[in-house]
């Protein structure tokens, strides 16, 4: 039924639970599985050699956090017995860098996490999750922690 799985990963304790219902899919269905983690690869705006080393520690340390949350999705991808493929994918919104990864990779489901939050803290946070709802055309499989 779907071919390519995407599974946005931010490295929370609730995308490792979108990851594991991933995994079931892609084992039901003979799937093909790519896991992805956004960033941001210009959050700052400014000029001079403070913005220029602030970007460097940044891109450093975001891209240290993507590798450590795409080595966890391995390790559980094969302790299910899934092949899985990794990439960084970049957007100045995660929704929308994900929403880009899964047609370039043609993607057919999206499986992601959700925090669940509700009401003044969702207002204030945003949904990810409801963002990539709203702007991608396959299916999205939400999972709750």
């Amino acid at each position: 039924m779907f071919k390519h799985i995407l599974v946005p990963v931010d490295g929370s304790e609730t995308s490792l639970h979108a990851v594991a219902k991933a995994a079931g899919l892609a084992k039901a269905f003979g799937s093909e599985v790519t896991a992805v983690y956004v960033l941001d690869p210009y959050p700052f705006t400014g000029v001079g050699a403070d913005f220029a080393y602030g970007q460097a520690q940044y891109l450093s340390a975001a891209t240290a956090e993507a590798n450590t949350a795409l080595e966890a999705v391995k390790k559980q991808m094969d302790e299910a017995g899934v092949d899985v493929k990794t990439m960084v994918g970049e957007g100045h919104a995660v929704h929308e860098g994900i929403v880009r990864v899964a047609d370039s990779v043609g993607a057919d489901l999206i499986v992601m996490g959700s925090h669940g939050r509700r009401g003044l803290e969702k207002l204030v946070l945003g949904s990810v999750a409801q963002r990539v709802l709203s702007a991608a055309r396959i299916p999205v499989l939400v999972v709750r922690q």
